[in-house]
């Protein structure tokens, strides 16, 4: 039997932390559309059921086109089971207003519920956490040892018992009772563990990145499980429409923009950033005072090479204030007079010396 494992879709996420509006909806239209690519995947490589292990959509006002289109790829195909456990971004109105529910869709409560797959041989378990049934849950979780027992919650994993037990899973308290595996939602990237000598626990991650604290593959889990002897071979598929990167570059003692860009330049190279990549650029290390910055053109010189790239400068100031301190210049008393305010912090005094000295040199000031 093949099961799909996924979790954290965030359907009808407005995508607007990063991306302008025009994109912001392209974005948005992709993440569901790989959703629906999921499900052709499932169809046409013979899975039998798909596990939703929380999340599937963002927030609590889901639109009336990603509720369709979810409605829409369920009853489309009667064949896959969906056991849909609900998540802390998830609510119950994505099914208000039917008068049946698709006999294909399983769903989960705040206590305990299984279903039974491949005539009992496989069941699948799942509660919803609230804060008055988690101190209860791992105590109230029976499982047939001679059944594959697959458990499925959302939350954050603890290997001990938490003070705030909402959405906390509690992983010593699920050893021992029989689980073979142990399907999560909730962290955003990929993650397989031991969890005793019979079973694991496994984070799909989310689908599609959505912004750069999701950089790396997503996809999700597929399982195969022999019914006969319990044997399952667990592989994560890498399945997101796009990637996002976040490259470091060192671009310690480089004069000017054009040095900056030569130094980028491999270093997105050596990432594998392509044309559909969602990157963010992050400049390091130390540079002069007077080093010619322009990070509207360096940006520039990407923009069109990758779906969406921004440029985040974290550089050092580095200036060699002895240089100025005999200067008879305007650049020199500038920086006396700057260096001599004691209730400035000397990374502010390098601020303010960097933009006085491109404004003297008649330099667009950043």
């Amino acid at each position: 039997m093949k099961i799909i494992h996924c979790a954290d879709l965030h359907l009808d996420s407005r995508m607007n932390a990063n991306l302008e509006k025009d994109k912001a909806k392209e974005r948005k239209g992709e993440i569901l559309h790989t959703f629906e690519r999921m499900i052709t995947y499932a169809a046409e490589n013979g899975v039998s059921a798909i596990l939703i292990a929380g999340d599937l959509f963002d927030t609590k006002n889901i639109s009336a086109t990603a509720r369709n289109a979810v409605l829409h790829q369920i009853m489309a195909h009667p064949a896959i089971r969906f056991y849909y456990l609900k998540g802390n971004h998830d609510r119950d109105n994505f099914l208000s207003g039917l008068e049946d529910l698709p006999e294909n869709l399983k769903l989960f409560g705040s206590e305990w519920t299984s279903y039974e797959e491949t005539e009992g041989r496989i069941t699948v378990w799942g509660m919803e956490l609230t804060a008055e049934n988690a101190e209860s849950a791992w105590v109230s979780l029976v499982l047939d040892s001679r059944k594959y027992n697959i458990v499925m919650l959302h939350g954050q994993e603890a290997r001990s018992a938490s003070k705030d037990r909402a959405e906390i899973i509690n992983l010593k308290a699920l050893r021992n009772k029989g689980i073979d595996y142990l399907a999560l939602g909730h962290i955003h990237a990929y993650r397989k563990e031991q969890l005793d000598a019979r079973g694991i626990y496994c984070y799909p991650g989310c689908l599609e990145g959505r912004g750069f604290d999701e950089c790396g593959e997503h996809g999700f889990v597929l399982l195969e499980i022999e019914e006969e002897t319990g044997n399952c071979r667990q592989e994560f598929i890498p399945f997101a429409q796009r990637r996002l990167y976040t490259v470091s570059v060192d671009v310690t003692d480089c004069q000017t923009t054009a040095e900056l860009i030569s130094r980028v330049e491999p270093a997105l190279g050596d990432a594998g950033c392509g044309p559909e990549s969602m990157v963010k650029i992050v400049l390091t290390g130390m540079l002069d005072v007077a080093c010619e910055k322009d990070l509207t053109y360096l940006l520039s010189a990407f923009r069109e090479r990758f779906y969406y790239v921004k440029v985040y400068d974290e550089t050092a100031l580095k200036i060699d204030v002895e240089d100025y301190m005999l200067d008879q210049s305007l650049k020199g008393e500038f920086v006396r007079q700057v260096m001599a305010d004691e209730a400035l912090a000397e990374e502010d005094k390098k601020i303010m010396i960097r933009c006085g000295l491109q404004a003297i040199a008649g330099e667009e000031v950043q």
